[in-house]
């Protein structure tokens, strides 16, 4: 099932070129006080909601897909989780490249671990890129994106899938510079997730998927996921080892090779094998 957050915080079911509009399903939701969760109520409670949606959609307004407005599919994750240089051309591409490592020490994955992404950088494919520091080169970056469907702590890489609620396309928009990752890859709209949220069940095997990006036509990333040096299964493994996932937290993967600067005006069209694809406009902010 595909399943998208659009316009005024609509839920839609996507089906070809078309959306379904089941937001009422969002009914069966648990309410919620405060302090409220630290995690995605959507996604807690998916397979209800699936139920749900799934009673529903006959029944439901039907609009092109075009004519909607897609959001992060995931409206409030607690973390977002991403690895650096998890593929090997990747890595040489950043060592060979002073423009991208800025004498910042790179490390293979396992000894760098994954970072943090703050989540007010999350914004939805018709949302855009607002870029920042424009002085500065700014990058684009593929990946896969992993959706946490429930707790998870110290997961064992068999056991991991299990773990999954689904998969989108992430963005990774990354300004190079000496300072920390997490802090140059924050800034608000430099996290895309879209267009929607496929369930783990139309994705069996997440490491052999194809995916590019393009920007203004020109094929920019070009790979695929079983080219990873850290699979899916790996790294909710060793997400998972360092600090419990909560549903809604998302992994993003790492991208290939093929980084490069994208300025106000361009427009990325990001594919994803058993996904889809997204555009996504990039502007000034």
């Amino acid at each position: 099932m595909k399943i998208c957050r659009f316009d005024d915080n609509r839920l839609g079911l996507v089906e070809g070129d078309v959306v379904r509009d089941v937001t009422v399903a969002l009914e069966i939701l648990p309410a919620h006080t405060y302090p409220f969760p630290r995690y995605d109520l959507l996604v807690a409670n998916l397979p209800a909601l699936v139920d749900r949606i799934n009673a529903l959609k006959s029944d439901a307004e039907v609009l092109p897909l075009s004519s909607v407005r897609l959001l992060s599919p995931v409206a409030n994750p607690g973390k977002v989780i991403a690895a650096p240089v998890n593929y090997q051309k990747h890595l040489k591409e950043v060592l060979d490249d002073p423009n991208l490592h800025h004498d910042n020490q790179i490390n293979h994955i396992e000894r760098a671990g994954l970072f943090l992404k703050a989540t007010s950088s999350v914004v939805g494919a018709s949302e855009g890129v607002a870029l920042r520091k424009l002085d500065r080169r700014n990058d684009h970056e593929v990946e896969l994106a992993v959706v946490i469907g429930k707790r998870a702590a110290n997961v064992s890489r068999a056991d991991a899938l299990n773990y999954v609620a689904g998969y989108c396309i992430g963005l990774d928009i990354t300004i190079r510079g000496p300072e920390e990752r997490s802090f140059r890859k924050s800034p608000d709209t430099y996290t895309v997730f879209g267009p929607w949220l496929v369930t783990a069940d139309e994705i069996t095997e997440p490491g052999k998927l194809d995916f590019s990006i393009a920007v203004n036509g020109e094929i920019r990333q070009q790979s695929n996921t079983a080219d990873l040096i850290l699979g899916v299964e790996q790294l909710i493994e060793f997400a998972s080892g360092f600090y419990t996932l909560e549903p809604g937290d998302i992994i993003i993967t790492g991208t290939p090779e093929g980084v490069a600067s994208i300025k106000p005006g361009d427009k990325m069209l990001a594919r994803m094998e058993g996904i889809g694809e997204m555009a996504v406009a990039v502007r000034a902010a």
